[in-house]
């Protein structure tokens, strides 16, 4: 069977359908499939090889650090490739943690981190560090007081979201970065720049940043790709043990496909930051204006541009979570509820307990995501079914 083209299968859309779930995954870039593919097909060397095709596949290594360092204005050798944005946190989280409990063991983090985050905090408890976890107002930011309140001489880390990955929250990490030094200089800062990093420029040196997690999924690269910034001589242990590659922060064969068109998908974004972010807030800013207008119907979170340009998280009274994402899902139209990263199971959020969301709207909120490939048309559509089907659905309920 001939295999089929990528110029086939780019953005051929069915005209009925609405893809509002980019929190969770976004479709690959047409350019990073190619260059991906052309990585699998023809230049597949194992970039540890000494001869020429291991030579020629280093060197893509090498030009996607220099072209994802640029997006950051870092040194190239501040970047681990690394699966995603899991083992990213994980590496920054366990990694410093282990690297520098001489000098302390206690940490501290937010109420609503992903759980890619929240599950190595619980890890370093079981394994005797003390944790602080930092709460939020009603729209899911944190106070830099209790931030400063919190840090001691014995913290050496903190680890908070730039982005919140359910409602949207932007968090201060520039504000932060300063009043965590200020503290403790000792302190590592630890970033989850997951939902943020190709949305918004972001520049770890500047914002006193010394780690910081980044996944390719989320920026039209391919899943399984994903890097973390790690300041020159911040000290860290690794998590993956092996043939000792980059440097030995992270052994195994480095996925050359991967990385390549992660880098691909990185400098598409940052190359139209600024016209991307007006699409985006574009729609989120028409979306809350028309959803708002469904009786029963609430935004969690921000409503201004003081939040993330892509996520809005929608309650409706009366309705479960699970039953109208289905119902969406029936017309074509995909969103999620809660973090697709933690189940395929909906459970209640963590997020939404932390802003002090009203206990009957905990299990009515579902998560619309929009990419730069998002339409208006998609967004009416959605639109169009929720007016139809929500009243439908509360009406149902009520009986």
């Amino acid at each position: 069977m001939d295999c089929i083209s990528t110029k086939d299968v780019f953005f051929s859309r069915n005209p009925m359908e609405a893809y509002l779930d980019n929190s969770a995954t976004t479709r690959c870039s047409k350019a990073a499939t190619e260059k991906m593919v052309y990585l699998l097909t023809q230049d597949y060397g194992n970039p540890s090889s000494l001869h020429m095709k291991g030579v020629i596949a280093e060197k893509h290594i090498t030009e996607a650090k220099k072209k994802i360092a640029k997006t950051l204005k870092i040194e190239e050798k501040e970047l681990i490739f690394t699966s995603g944005g899991t083992e990213s946190n994980n590496l920054a989280i366990i990694g410093s943690a282990l690297a520098n409990k001489r000098a302390g063991m206690h940490v501290i983090t937010t109420s609503i981190e992903h759980p890619s985050v929240l599950n190595p905090f619980a890890w370093l408890e079981e394994n005797g560090f003390e944790v602080t976890y930092l709460g939020v107002d009603k729209y899911g930011q944190i106070s830099l007081e209790e931030l400063r309140g919190a840090i001691r001489p014995d913290t050496i880390l903190v680890s908070i979201m730039q982005v919140n990955n359910e409602i949207g929250a932007l968090e201060p990490i520039e504000e932060a970065g300063k009043i965590i030094k200020a503290v403790n200089p000792k302190t590592l800062f630890h970033v989850d720049a997951i939902q943020s990093y190709g949305k918004m420029a972001i520049f770890p040196k500047k914002c006193n940043v010394d780690l910081l997690s980044v996944s390719g999924h989320k920026i039209h690269g391919p899943k399984g790709s994903g890097f973390l910034f790690v300041k020159e001589k911040t000290k860290i242990k690794p998590l993956i043990y092996g043939g000792g590659q980059q440097k030995g922060m992270r052994s195994g064969t480095e996925n050359v496909p991967a990385i390549a068109a992660l880098a691909v998908a990185a400098e598409e974004m940052y190359e139209n930051l600024e016209a991307n972010r007006a699409h985006l807030y574009g729609l989120r800013d028409y979306f809350i204006e028309e959803a708002e207008k469904i009786e029963g119907v609430s935004v969690n979170g921000k409503k201004d541009h003081d939040s993330a340009p892509h996520i809005v998280s929608v309650s409706m009274e009366g309705v479960r979570a699970e039953v109208i994402l289905h119902t969406l899902e029936d017309k074509n139209i995909y969103v999620s509820a809660g973090s697709a990263c933690s189940s395929n199971k909906p459970a209640i959020s963590s997020t939404l307990q932390s802003i002090g969301l009203k206990k009957e709207l905990l299990d009515s909120t579902i998560r619309f995501s929009f990419s730069v490939h998002t339409t208006r048309e998609e967004v009416n559509y959605a639109l169009e079914v929720m007016r139809e089907v929500i009243p439908m659905l509360q009406k149902y309920t009520r009986k």
